[in-house]
């Protein structure tokens, strides 16, 4: 499955609620502020910024999204055998770190 593909295929299965929280993300959910409606709600405002094929179990990407001004990076496992996604991880991006849109990492 493609970038495009895949990207369509998280979406959907965000708003269809098909979607697991890996122990990190619901470790990490509550400290960073990031509650898992907003996610949810956000679906169709996800980007695809970078992709991992090679992931350790599924390919995975790093997602962009945006609530109301609020804009935050998620990664996404994508299985599409089993039909769902988990949700890896979930951050507000550093301004020092990314470009001033958040999708591109500022070189060291």
């Amino acid at each position: 499955m493609g970038p495009e593909a895949s990207l369509e295929f998280i979406k959907k299965c965000a708003r269809e609620r098909r979607v697991f929280w890996t122990y990190h993300v619901n470790m990490r959910l509550g400290l960073r502020s990031i509650p898992r409606q907003m996610i949810l709600d956000s679906a169709d405002s996800f980007e695809i910024i970078e992709e991992y094929p090679g992931d350790k179990y599924l390919p995975s990407y790093l997602i962009r999204g945006v609530s109301g001004s609020r804009i935050f990076h998620i990664v996404i496992a994508v299985d599409a055998e089993n039909e769902n996604v988990r949700v890896v991880t979930a951050y507000y991006p550093d301004p020092d770190k990314w470009d001033e849109g958040f999708r591109k990492r500022r070189e060291p």
